[in-house]
């Protein structure tokens, strides 16, 4: 297999945010859609300020990754050409590393909800109480420290551009799954990929819910390794610690400083350590002082449905006029 190492010059015009800024028009024009058939449906699928602080997070990240992108291109060239061989360009290639990325994806995602460090690259994403396609824009500014996840990938010897292209894909692919309005799907697509009733799940602060549906693409990572939960009960979206702020710069760097002003106060290495990369639902609860499971069910907030009102409504004069019949058959007799 071909062994020639690649320069920074080689792979500059590979302009990673590139597809994502052609790609935001289209989701926009789908947040808009999803708006206007999602309000005759729901009470609070869509809040004004959520949005605009889901917006605003999104755009900084990309004008973040924009600045970053030499840097982003000097580690995965470092690492790639370490590699003891390089796998050629081909069809297959995209595939191959589509399941591998995916892959490690879900191990990143997975730490990043059992320790405090990586929860603090990722938690602006679920601080949203609100389930919608926006939600998909809420991407931190910190998360290219998680590229560590991925290197095993680059040092399998993958172009630049099939890495990234699919890279794209997997971070694209995350836009639809944001969404009450696409229900379950047909079983065999439930069974392999990530859907929105697997992502609603892992969303959800119900406690049979929680650190629950970690893949990216492929459900079946959940399925291996024991961290799926199919949708059961009405999930309510949010964080154990609600943060209660629609500010985008401390909705992204919050987690960061409770972890440093937790660490300040560390009386060892070792609780250092512990805060660092000690489970951050656990530290939660205790900030917040629950006791049990009981006390969950007072954080998050439930997509309220519309469609079962009016069934409720017209359930009642039915009910009243049979009752009225049978007084007035009593009363007959």
């Amino acid at each position: 297999m071909n062994t020639d190492k690649l320069t920074l010059a080689d792979i500059e015009s590979l302009d990673f945010t590139t597809v994502i800024w052609i790609a935001a028009p289209i989701m926009f024009s789908f947040v808009l859609i999803e708006f206007l058939i999602g309000r005759k449906k729901y009470k609070n699928l869509y809040s004004g300020k959520d949005f605009l602080a889901s917006s605003a997070i999104g755009i900084g990240n990309l004008i973040l990754n924009g600045f970053m992108k030499i840097g982003v291109f000097s580690v995965f060239l470092f690492f790639f050409n370490l590699a003891p061989f390089k796998i050629p360009h081909t069809w297959w290639s995209y595939v191959l590393c589509l399941v591998l990325l995916d892959f490690c994806r879900y191990w990143a995602h997975r730490l990043a909800h059992e320790q405090r460090f990586w929860w603090s690259t990722h938690v602006v994403h679920h601080s949203s109480e609100h389930y919608n396609l926006s939600v998909s824009f809420r991407l931190s500014w910190t998360q290219n420290l998680k590229i560590v996840f991925f290197l095993p990938v680059v040092l399998l010897g993958f172009h630049p551009l099939v890495f990234f292209i699919v890279h794209q894909i997997e971070v694209l692919y995350q836009f639809w799954i944001h969404t009450e309005l696409i229900r379950k799907l047909p079983r065999p697509i439930e069974y392999i990929f990530t859907t929105p009733s697997h992502h609603r799940v892992h969303h959800s602060v119900n406690e049979k819910y929680i650190d629950k549906n970690y893949g990216s693409t492929f459900i079946i990572w959940d399925r291996m390794f024991g961290t799926f939960q199919e949708e059961e009960e009405t999930p309510r979206y949010g964080i154990t610690k609600p943060v209660n702020s629609f500010n985008p710069f401390y909705l992204v760097f919050h987690e960061w400083i409770e972890v440093g002003k937790d660490i300040l106060k560390a009386k060892s290495l070792k609780e250092a350590w512990t805060i660092l990369f000690g489970n951050p639902v656990d530290k939660h609860k205790e900030d917040m002082g629950f006791t049990s499971s009981e006390d969950l069910k007072n954080i998050g907030k439930v997509n309220e449905s519309l469609e079962s009102e009016p069934k409720e409504a017209t359930l009642e004069p039915v009910k009243s006029e049979y009752q009225n019949e049978k007084v007035a058959e009593k009363k007959a007799v």
